[in-house]
């Protein structure tokens, strides 16, 4: 019995595998296990646009303008931010200083690593 999956949809023991995929029996949801396990591990991780892990201290590159409220310009694609700080706790999970606009906080999945 201790080989029970729960779903991670509705925490339901009732699943059953299906070809290579787990299926709930009660909310029909349908998930592979081991994506499901690589995705925990990476739980916590802040990962830039291209999938590395983001440090404290690190330097990154914007890669996609991004309109800044209150600016009359947008921080340009390719712009290199220093020694960022991570937030894991927020939707805006770095926090940094950048050349002519001061701090922001900036979304990982817009930046890579440089």
């Amino acid at each position: 019995m201790s080989d029970t999956v729960l779903c991670p949809k509705c925490g339901s023991e009732f699943t059953y595998p299906s070809d290579n995929m787990t299926v709930c029996s009660q909310c029909f949801y349908e998930w592979n296990a081991e994506e499901a396990a690589s995705e925990a591990s990476n739980e916590g991780k802040i990962l830039d646009a291209n999938g590395n892990e983001l440090q404290d201290g690190d330097s990154v590159v914007v890669v996609k303008d991004l309109p800044v409220k209150g600016a009359p310009k947008p921080v340009k694609a390719g712009t290199k931010v220093k020694n960022i700080r991570l937030r894991p706790d927020s939707d805006h999970n770095i926090d940094c200083k950048i050349d002519g606009f001061g701090s922001m906080a900036l979304k990982s999945e817009f930046v890579k690593k440089a």
